[in-house]
């Protein structure tokens, strides 16, 4: 993986601000991302939607016990998404589930075209590719995370790092195969401060590999951090932590007793003191040189416009109205997908010959403009291979249009209302169908960021792709619940018939 500068050079000070505190929130934060800029993808793509479902099976597989899972999305080559995630292995399921579902949703705003990208949490990391990286040890990419205050006596505080560092590495190493390559140790370092150290591999890796990923961060903290209280090294492959507080959870099964205190010697020599005086002023500089990047990047990439009359608000796309006339040749009869109490849908071509379904909402309808909103601010936050992906929407004057991806088999009250195609739906299609629901709805309950209800779920909102993989459709009458929020009062009946069963 190629490492963009740039983007570590933001992590940096990320990490910088982040090290003031001396205790660790339990919040999941992000700590640092790298993106290839040399490798992008479409917008709207078969990649862009394999990655999205590849995200979506990682945010699934958080509640594993072994904190670890890697996944392959994509049936052409070219296609193929390669993922996985790491939770830290002192974390319980919850934890690395909230850290899981969050890293999913944070790395496509930060990595929004790349097609390689890892980001890191304090509590795990996400990591992705076009290219098989599945137990190959990675070690050019390296991102270091100094904390900003200095130790006293850095030199024997060293010695005693190195010392604990490397009697980590075998017990990280020599974990048995599906187990954690994970280990954490304590030293006590001039009778009243504890050393605490963490270190951690990706277990699809070898242990021999792991050996070499460990030691090749610990040889980075005599350049980076020498004569700091902490600080991270993190690669794609594996992560040490080193703090004089307890950053991670005690657990007595992986924590080892504490070293026996080293006696100090001398006070340190002038070429520490040097040290201690240059480091600080070359940190300032550094982090105020990168603050001028940052700004100067943001400002560049908020004045870039997406192309031609389409650009981002909201979190999805806008249209302007001739655009979406022109791909449904001016709402023609004949590209009519079908209608409903919201108003009528037909089939589009955009411009870049991608099929659209352009559901344009009747200005007599009661429904109108908060149900309008109400899907652009919902289904535009919403990635599941089981919920239709909204692309955009058109508003001028009183018309209110979406754009949905064209979903070609479409709904399943069109097969379960019709004795003669009643008969496509056997058995292992009819439980295909039902768990496709079921995993979409408990993404919308349990797994996305947002806990949401959707309140008129019926089978003509259920989609049917061309594999017969069901996609649930129309938010104009869901609603968003807090986090931790289990039940709601409404004094409003929501839902809607079935227009099947309307027009009988």
């Amino acid at each position: 993986m190629a490492t963009p500068s740039f983007h570590v050079s933001m992590t940096l000070v990320i990490l910088t601000l982040l090290s003031l505190n001396k205790e660790v929130s339990t919040t999941t934060y992000q700590i640092a991302y790298s993106c290839s800029n040399t490798l992008t993808f479409t917008p709207n793509s078969t990649y862009q939607s394999n990655l999205y479902q590849l995200l979506s099976f990682l945010s699934t597989n958080a509640t594993r016990e072994d904190g670890f899972y890697n996944t392959t999305v994509g049936q052409n080559a070219s296609n193929l998404v390669y993922g996985l995630f790491l939770c830290r292995g002192d974390l319980t399921t919850q934890n690395c589930q909230e850290c899981v579902a969050t890293a999913t949703q944070d790395v496509i705003n930060q990595c929004p075209i790349e097609k390689e990208a890892v980001i890191w949490y304090e509590e795990c990391m996400i990591r992705y590719s076009d290219q098989s990286f599945f137990s190959t040890l990675n070690t050019m990419l390296k991102i270091y995370v100094p904390s900003r205050k200095n130790i006293s006596d850095p030199d024997q505080f060293y010695k005693l790092l190195m010392l604990t560092m490397n009697e980590s590495v075998s017990q990280v190493a020599n974990a048995s195969t599906g187990a954690k390559k994970f280990a954490t140790k304590e030293a006590n370092f001039m009778g009243s401060q504890i050393l605490y150290t963490l270190e951690q591999c990706t277990p699809d890796i070898s242990n021999s590999d792991c050996i070499i990923c460990i030691r090749d961060a610990i040889s980075v903290l005599p350049i980076c951090c020498s004569g700091l209280q902490g600080a991270r090294v993190l690669l794609p492959s594996c992560r040490i932590r080193y703090e004089i507080y307890p950053f991670y959870r005690m657990l007595n099964a992986r924590t080892s007793p504490p070293m026996p205190a080293i006696i100090p010697p001398p006070p340190p020599g002038k070429r520490s003191i040097l040290l201690l005086t240059i480091i600080p002023i070359v940190a300032l500089i550094s982090v105020s040189a990168v603050l001028f990047i940052m700004i100067y990047y943001f400002l560049c990439r908020r004045a870039r416009k997406e192309y031609n009359a389409i650009h981002k608000e909201n979190g999805s796309l806008q249209f302007d109205f001739a655009t979406v006339e022109a791909a449904t040749a001016k709402f023609s009869d004949d590209n009519k997908l079908g209608a409903g109490g919201f108003g009528e849908v037909y089939k589009g071509t955009l411009p870049n010959k991608q099929e659209v379904a352009v559901k344009r909402l009747s200005k007599r309808s009661g429904q109108g403009e908060g149900e309008f909103k109400n899907e652009i601010e919902l289904v535009a936050k919403l990635h599941h291979k089981n919920l239709v992906r909204l692309l955009g929407f058109c508003l001028e004057g009183e018309e209110k249009i979406l754009i949905y991806e064209f979903v070609p088999n479409k709904s399943l009250d069109y097969f379960l209302y019709d004795p003669q195609r009643q008969g496509q739906l056997d058995w292992s299609k009819r439980y295909k169908i039902i768990k496709g629901i079921a995993r979409g709805i408990l993404y919308l309950h349990e797994d996305s960021r947002l806990r949401i209800i959707h309140r008129d779920l019926k089978s003509s909102n259920v989609l049917l792709d061309g594999d017969m993989n069901p996609k649930i459709s129309d938010f104009g009458l869901a609603k968003l619940f807090e986090t931790d929020q289990t039940r709601g009062h409404t004094r409003r009946i929501a839902g809607t018939l079935d227009f099947k069963w309307q027009q009988d």
